[in-house]
């Protein structure tokens, strides 16, 4: 009862504000219906490997040309929501503008849209920041989302499962393949994380998937260090080549 006197006491002085565009909501860390309604949630169809929509029905178990053309490292994929004009500010904030407060939203989005990733992983992990760019930003927006999961799916979080140890440049403009180079080499198993790892189905958190070389990356640094598989966990992903930039 204490506790929901001084939350309706502080709504009181700090009237809960949408996460998205800042007007009056009923409760804190929600959207307003207009802004709930203008994000693209990806949903079935899709594809049963990167996550990717499709635009018609299709039988279960199909995948899309890309990854029956190259198959990804990891096994699953899943995103709650396009990354575009629309979810742009909301994602920005969280991953830039130290917006904490959407962590909670988020993390349900994925709670969401991958619950059974959840369920079935033996371990959740983050996507790193290096440490440089950790120092600058404060906090790995990917950990707060993959602790928040942990928590609450009762998983084990190994938050120092894979270290990025070279600082590359921002991966914000730069192409499929510049990507890809761009962090050839950069993600690395520690050795005291090898035994935790080993033959375990890891789940590995991110905010956004754009092109899936990040992703990409770090599944093959985690197989190589004796996983037995790897998924996929993001809140946003892109889906059009012209979508806003991160």
């Amino acid at each position: 009862m204490a506790t929901t006197a001084a939350r309706a006491a502080l709504d009181l002085v700090l009237p809960p504000r949408c996460l998205g565009c800042g007007d009056r909501v009923a409760s804190q860390g929600e959207l307003c219906a207009r802004c709930w309604t203008g994000l693209r949630w990806i949903e079935e169809p899709c594809c049963a490997c990167c996550g990717r929509p499709f635009e018609h029905e299709i039988e279960p178990g199909a995948q899309c040309g890309a990854c029956m053309a190259e198959p990804p490292s990891y096994d699953r994929a899943r995103a709650a929501f396009a990354y575009d004009p629309q979810s742009r500010g909301l994602v920005l904030g969280f991953k830039h503008g130290d917006r904490l407060e959407t962590a909670e939203f988020l993390a349900g989005t994925l709670a969401r849209a991958g619950r059974r990733l959840l369920v079935e992983a033996d371990t959740i992990a983050p996507v790193p920041l290096h440490r440089l760019r950790l120092w600058w930003r404060t906090y790995n927006q990917a950990a707060v989302l993959s602790a928040m999961l942990a928590r609450r799916f009762a998983k084990p979080h190994a938050a120092q499962a894979i270290r990025r140890r070279r600082h590359t440049r921002s991966q914000g403009r730069l192409s499929s393949a510049e990507r890809r180079a761009n962090l050839r080499g950069a993600f690395v198993v520690p050795e005291r994380a090898r035994q935790e790892l080993r033959g375990r189905r890891v789940l590995l958190i991110d905010d956004v998937m754009t092109t899936g070389a990040t992703v990409e990356a770090c599944a093959k640094a985690l197989l190589g260090a004796g996983a037995g598989a790897v998924d996929v966990l993001t809140a946003a992903r892109v889906l059009r080549a012209d979508s806003p930039s991160l």
